[in-house]
């Protein structure tokens, strides 16, 4: 059986967000979740639940995600990834959890 191309990210609120392997695999953690050997949920269903992360910190963590694949070795001048600075402090938090 092949393996969906994509991986669920659940927030706090259990609002799911589907996304691209390859943009989930720019954070380390998810990246080290997904590819654990074993019989792990997270593995087999490739879904993440992340009860401490907000909906609205998950989707810009989702955002971020493809802004980082899509600019990576771009020789182009690359665009600032814009940061309200009302989330700046749970983005942050949430940024050193998943290693991104």
């Amino acid at each position: 059986m092949t393996r969906p191309k994509t991986v669920k990210l659940v927030s706090h609120e259990g609002f799911e967000f589907v996304i691209d392997y390859n943009a989930a695999c720019v954070s380390n953690t998810i990246k080290n979740m997904l590819s654990s050997q074993g019989q792990f949920t997270e593995t087999e269903l490739r879904e993440i639940k992340f009860p401490e992360i907000t909906t609205p910190i998950l989707e810009k963590v989702c955002q971020y995600f493809y802004y980082k694949l899509r600019y990576t070795n771009c020789p182009d001048v690359i665009p600032d990834f814009q940061i309200e600075p009302e989330v700046a402090l749970e983005l942050l938090m949430a940024a050193n959890y998943l290693d991104a």
